[in-house]
This record gives C-alpha cells, structure tokens and sequence, in this order.
C-alpha cells in the first residue's frame, strides 16, 4: 500500500493536505459563523477565532512534520519500530543532544507522538505500534476476505443492527454517507462481528469504524485497527451486551475526577449530576461523536501507543479545561451545555492534550487497573441486580 510512493510523492501529498482556511472581507470584519471542510471531509462550523486557531494548528503540523520526514529520510522508514535511535536531525525541533536506546528511546518517541503523527503517516504508524500489523500477520493473507465471504448474506441482529445505523453515521460526510462509503463501513462492521461474535456489534462502533476507514484508506486495514483496539488497547467488555466494561470505566472515571479535580467533583455532585451523562459517549466512540475530527485523531495517535489510560486523562482535561464556568452553573442542563459546547469547538489539540499530560498530572496503567479491579465488583453486582428485577417484572 505504501511502497507504491516514493518519500517525496509522499510528502507532497502530505503538504497539500493543508489548506490555509482564508476568512472573507466581511469574516474579518465581524466574528460570524462561518462553514468549512476540514481534513477528512467533514463539514465545521465555528467562528473567526476558530479558524484562526485551526489556521495556526495547520502550521504547527507542517512543522511536526518535518521532523518526521527527517527522520524517515535518515532513519528507515520505519525508524520508531527500532529499538535504537542513535541521533536526531538538528534545527527541526527536537533537541540535537538526544541520544535515545530502550527506554529512553521510548519517552522520546512518545513525546514526538504527543506532538501528533503527520495525517499521510498516520496509517502506516498507527498499524504498526498498534499491534495491527502483528495481529494480521498470525493469520493467512485472505483471512478478512474469506470472512466476508463466509457471512455474505447472513441476516443476526448484528447485522439488522449495523444497517439500521448506517445512515445515521456522520450523516452528510461526502463519502461515509454514500452508497459505496455504507457498503465499505457495513462489511468492517459485519466481518469483526462474526470474529468475535461475544462483542458482535454494538452502537458506537460505527462512528470508530468509520473514521478509521477515513484514515486507514482501506477496509482491511481498518478492519485490522477496530480489531486491535476492541482485543487489545481497549478494556474489555466495553462493548458487550450488558456494557460491563463500560460501566466500569465510567466508575473510574467518576473517582479520578474527585482525585484530579475535586472542587468540580463536589459541585457535579451537589447538582446531583451524573458524570457519565456525557462520559459515556465519549468512551463508547473515544470521543469522534464529541472533539473535531483533528483533534480526535491527535488523540487517538497517543491511544494507540500509550493505550486506554489516555481517554480518562483526554476527559479529565476537558472537564479541567471548563472548571471556572462549571462552578458556575446551578443546573444540570447548563453542564451538558457547557461540555457540548466547548468539545465541538476544540480545534487545537494541543491545547487539550498539554491540559491531558502536563496539567492532570501522571497516572499509571497499574494503577487504573486496581481501580478497574475494585468497581469490577461493584458493576457486577448492581447488573445482576437489573437482571433480577426485570426478570421479576417480566413473571408478573
């Protein structure tokens, strides 16, 4: 898929993918609401600030990505996957002096990811530190062809499922919301729920199915990536019939945002306001029903390397990033409001993600995962008790 271009094909490309948002005389003149596609076809609507804002965050790219393209032009194309990289170039933002090897080569390459993965990289860089690559590499080259072959045709509720939400994923993106972008997303969908039949197909996976089909270019590819992160990246059960392991996060999260943010916890709580109103979107579609489809995938670069801890400090950050106007509210409605607003209008992810890192504070996996351990139980208990209930209602 890649080798058909040459370094400088690539780059070209890469540069054209970046047009300069010009404002109209009268944009400039007035803070209006003006329309726009961004990146990956999808229509924005913002203000003259947001463009301006998206304006300097184009440049910011160009400029990650010349460190990127230097490294592949002195390194190997796929210089991050060795377990050695000796020196940098200089003078293209990365500090000559680095002299990286295990772990320190590590932290190096996790900084550069922080910093976002040029859009024309992005699939190769995320197939191979995903696990993707070594994933579809332990089965035979036809595996998702023969897959689709085995369930042409077959009628579940997976499927009944699946077609019902096809229209309604981004409607009136110029390619998802076509025949042939319906037709790509529904097989995806349809061929991973008959791999792992325990998950099958739940809602939300077609808003990360169908972006990463926008990124990946081909359904293989993103077939292999929904894979790898429903198997792997992510927690379990967070797709599941009963949601388990969603409800489990949101558990987490709720007592993350009283140890990270506990004057925004104690006024949510006095609302009486539940965090997962609006957590659960963002966890169930990692946020690309909620942030812009740019600042979504600078996200998902860093979840796909440093794995699922990176949703709770993205959520964390939103909520820190908002904690003046939330002390300020007196109703549940004005929150949600207030959330909405502000993650539609998130076009600099680096703003997010210096909030995410540098202002949240350090969390290990280790130690979400005692967490996790610890409402497990919980989350358990209270489903069983539904059960009960219903089935006792359904008796009477």
């Amino acid at each position: 898929m890649y080798g058909a271009q040459t370094q400088r094909d690539i780059s070209l490309e890469w540069q054209s993918q970046f047009p300069m948002l010009r404002q109209s005389i009268h944009a400039r003149r007035a803070n209006i609401i003006v329309k726009f596609q961004d990146l990956y076809g999808f229509m924005v609507e913002g203000n003259v600030d947001d463009v301006n804002v998206l304006n300097e965050v184009r440049e910011k790219v160009r400029q990650q990505g010349r460190v990127w393209w230097a490294l592949e032009a002195s390194k190997g194309a796929n210089w991050y996957l060795k377990p050695q990289v000796s020196s940098l170039y200089q003078g293209i933002g990365l500090k000559s002096s680095l002299k990286l090897s295990g772990f320190v080569n590590a932290i190096a390459l996790k900084k550069l990811i922080r910093k976002g993965i040029p859009p024309v990289l992005r699939p190769k860089v995320w197939f191979s530190l995903s696990g993707a690559a070594e994933k579809r590499s332990t089965v035979p080259e036809s595996y998702y062809n023969d897959l689709l072959m085995a369930v042409e045709g077959m009628d579940t509720p997976a499927t009944r499922q699946i077609d019902h939400d096809l229209p309604r994923t981004f409607p009136g993106h110029p390619w998802l919301d076509t025949p042939g972008g319906h037709a790509a997303l529904r097989r995806v969908l349809v061929a991973y729920s008959f791999r792992d039949s325990y998950v099958g197909y739940c809602q939300g996976l077609n808003y990360v199915a169908a972006l990463l089909l926008l990124v990946m270019k081909t359904e293989e590819d993103a077939f292999w990536m929904l894979a790898v992160l429903l198997e792997n990246v992510l927690v379990n059960d967070c797709y599941t019939n009963n949601l388990s392991g969603c409800h489990v996060e949101q558990r987490v999260f709720k007592d993350l945002l009283a140890k990270k943010c506990p004057r925004i916890a104690a006024h949510l709580e006095a609302l009486g306001f539940n965090v997962s109103l609006v957590a659960t979107e963002w966890f169930l579609c990692l946020f690309s029903k909620s942030l812009p489809s740019e600042t979504t995938l600078r996200v998902w670069d860093v979840l796909f390397y440093e794995g699922a801890k990176v949703l709770f400090h993205v959520a964390l950050a939103i909520f820190k990033m908002n904690e003046h106007e939330l002390l300020l509210t007196h109703q549940v409605g004005d929150i949600i409001n207030i959330l909405q607003r502000t993650t539609h209008h998130l076009f600099d992810p680096d703003e997010l993600l210096t909030v995410a890192f540098d202002m949240i504070g350090f969390m290990t996996t280790n130690t979400i995962s005692k967490q996790r351990k610890k409402q497990e139980m919980e989350v358990m208990k209270e489903l069983d008790l539904r059960w009960r209930r219903l089935n006792s209602a359904v008796e009477k």
